[in-house]
């Protein structure tokens, strides 16, 4: 069970919104569901804990957004992070056992494995229509620097976020993840503008403050010291994979009675996993007849 949450709080002036999370348990499960190298572990778990957050702002029950890092030059390959509107989050990296290099201070170098020739695409999907996707070029590949560039480029918000992996130093292993992202609101003015930058340029990483066991809502008033917060929202968040067999078998249904029946001829019976989970789903040749047979019944009806 995890112990991870997300709260949402605002100066009592409003000029100034803050979410922070905790996502320890949801990236050490990433990391064992993928079994990440260390690079791939600090990489997904900071765009795990981005998505969740920024999920967590979106106001609609069946809303998602989805972010993916992809760069040409990119050891890593995409990196994907995809979160439903209560902050849950599922994520995986194309190449899972990139090799992990180091800054000289000894914190893993995620900018490079991740490159910086691409782009950051954030997709916001709210259940109804087109979906608003937003795209910025990667400014560092650190993850947070390119989220704070998306807002203030794509969406003109003056925004600050960090984020953080902690892994252990032998066994590699998570041991702490967290993050927050801050935001000024229109009422914002120089004082608070100024107060803000102040608290930003003091305020020590994200896991360092929760290894000292500042809970997130000690690190939101860190970052908002001076300032009166009020508690918008506080909940649990989860790595929750939504993958079932009826989505598999919906998606076998889209194509072709060949190649429905052609998936099964080198085993015997076909296969899909879920990137998300690595779940697999097995299909005997007779449930692939049985799909056949349900596809031209419904085309039938229609």
């Amino acid at each position: 069970m995890s112990n991870d949450r997300i709260i949402r709080c605002i100066t009592s002036d409003g000029a100034v919104v803050i979410s922070a999370a905790e996502t320890s348990d949801i990236v050490f499960k990433a990391s064992r569901i993928h079994r990440t190298s260390p690079v791939a572990s600090a990489a997904l778990g900071r765009l795990l804990t981005a998505a969740s957050i920024m999920g967590a702002q979106l106001k609609q029950e069946n809303a998602s957004v989805t972010l993916r890092i992809n760069s040409e030059n990119s050891e890593l390959g995409a990196v994907i992070a995809v979160s439903d509107s209560k902050g849950n989050v599922r994520g995986y990296v194309q190449n899972p056992l990139c090799k992990t290099e180091y800054y000289e201070n000894g914190k893993i170098n995620v900018g490079k494995a991740v490159g910086k020739n691409g782009v950051l695409n954030v997709m916001r999907d709210y259940g109804m229509g087109d979906p608003y996707i937003g795209m910025v070029p990667l400014v560092s590949g650190e993850v947070a620097e390119d989220i704070t560039n998306y807002y203030a480029t794509s969406e003109q918000i003056p925004t600050v976020c960090a984020l953080g992996v902690l892994l252990d130093k032998e066994s590699h292993e998570v041991m702490l993840s967290g993050g927050f992202l801050l935001q000024l609101l229109p009422g914002a003015d120089e004082e608070t503008i100024k107060k803000v930058e102040d608290n930003i340029s003091r305020i020590e990483p994200v896991t360092t403050m929760l290894a000292k066991g500042m809970s997130i809502k000690d690190i939101c008033d860190k970052a908002l010291e001076g300032f009166e917060v009020e508690i918008l929202d506080e909940m649990p968040i989860e790595y929750k994979c939504v993958c079932s067999r009826e989505k598999v078998v919906k998606a076998l249904s889209m194509m072709s009675d060949d190649d429905i029946r052609a998936s099964a001829e080198e085993k015997g019976h076909a296969e899909a996993s879920c990137h998300f989970c690595n779940k697999i789903y097995r299909f005997s040749k007779k449930e692939l007849e049985e799909i056949i047979e349900l596809k031209h019944s419904k085309e039938n009806n229609e």
